[in-house]
């Protein structure tokens, strides 16, 4: 019984929606998921499950009415131990993005922030929903400028002077010349415009999520899933346009010769667009149900499919950035996602 009433209060379903935010924003970086990225997914995942934590206990008094079967509620968790599991949650958080360098701290320090204003003070608020989507922003940001970082290393690639020749090149070891200084600083400009672009995304699909929620307890709206439905087709068919950037190369695609071969359609387009594809169907219909009849629990479906159509999202985003492998190992979680919302609900 007491380790149930903890899955519910943490909601330990959704959690397999948190790892890819981390990978998506790695993707952006042009690098591979490394240790650092490691830190960050580990980061994300303890302070996702303090804003859970943080949610019941500053909720408490709301539920007691609305959702007396919560844990809190209910008698089965004390408030007092939810609070110091939110607190001790935090703090490991905040460690392991302090393992993965200065930056990624920095933003989990905002992410942190950002939570507990939410859980504390703006859930019932007009800024609600914008608190929300900043979190979920900053958590895949947290991915991005974590990843490449734990080695000392703040551009995921090595500091190589373009030039061929031997006496020109002074080797990854080496103070690189102004040429490469200048290129580190463009692909350092690209990466952030890539990684703010695919945390926009990832924001505007949480705020559209999070407004639904708001009437989950009581139902009533159909103005709000309406909405979020506009807003999960439009991010689908943004997320379904191909590969932001080949990796590698600076050249845009419509600058490179056509050959036979670029005639036919490539994986980088088609795998977007097949995930952008999973991802509005799995958000599209229960908002679909609950904007025709928005009785609370067709809302509340709306929200768990909503909040399971982040993993597609999140995989979409780094296919778009040229990541087939993490957009691959962020759909393996779809399955243990549904698997595990047929017994604890993530709502």
């Amino acid at each position: 019984m007491t380790a149930r009433a903890w899955a519910e209060l943490l909601r330990v379903s959704a959690l397999f929606t948190v790892p890819g935010d981390a990978l998506a924003g790695a993707a952006t970086t042009g690098g591979r998921p490394d240790r650092g990225t490691a830190f960050a997914v580990g980061a994300s995942l303890c302070l996702y499950e303090a804003g859970m934590a943080l949610n019941d206990w500053a909720d408490r008094d709301e539920d007691a009415v609305d959702r007396p079967h919560r844990p809190i509620p209910s008698g089965r968790i004390a408030p007092g131990a939810a609070l110091a599991a939110a607190g001790a949650l935090t703090a490991a958080g905040l460690g392991l993005a302090g393992c993965a360098g200065r930056r990624p701290l920095a933003v989990a320090t905002a992410l942190t922030a950002t939570v507990w204003a939410y859980d504390l003070r703006l859930k019932h608020t007009p800024a609600g929903p914008a608190a929300m989507a900043a979190a979920r922003s900053l958590d895949l940001l947290l991915g991005a400028t974590a990843t490449g970082t734990a080695r000392g290393n703040p551009d995921p690639r090595p500091h190589r002077n373009p030039d061929p020749r031997p006496d020109r090149n002074p080797g990854p070891d080496r103070n690189p010349g102004p040429t490469a200084r200048r290129a580190v600083r463009g692909f350092a400009r690209g990466s952030v415009r890539d990684a703010l672009g695919a945390a926009t995304a990832l924001g505007a699909h949480t705020y559209a999520v999070t407004a639904v929620s708001r009437h989950e307890a009581r139902g009533g709206s159909t103005a709000v899933p309406l909405a979020a439905l506009a807003a999960v087709a439009a991010l689908g068919a943004a997320t379904a346009r191909g590969q932001r950037h080949a990796r590698g190369t600076t050249a845009a695609p419509e600058q490179r010769p056509l050959t036979p071969a670029s005639r036919r359609i490539p994986a980088s387009r088609v795998l977007p667009a097949v995930l952008g594809a999973a991802y509005v169907r799995t958000a599209a219909g229960p908002l679909a149900h609950a904007a025709l009849n928005p009785s609370p629990p067709l809302t509340q479906r709306a929200v768990g499919g909503g909040i399971r159509a982040m993993i597609p999202l999140q995989a979409a985003l780094a296919a778009r950035s040229g990541a087939a492998g993490a957009a691959a190992a962020v759909m393996g979680l779809v399955p243990l996602a549904r698997t595990l919302a047929r017994k604890v609900s993530p709502t």
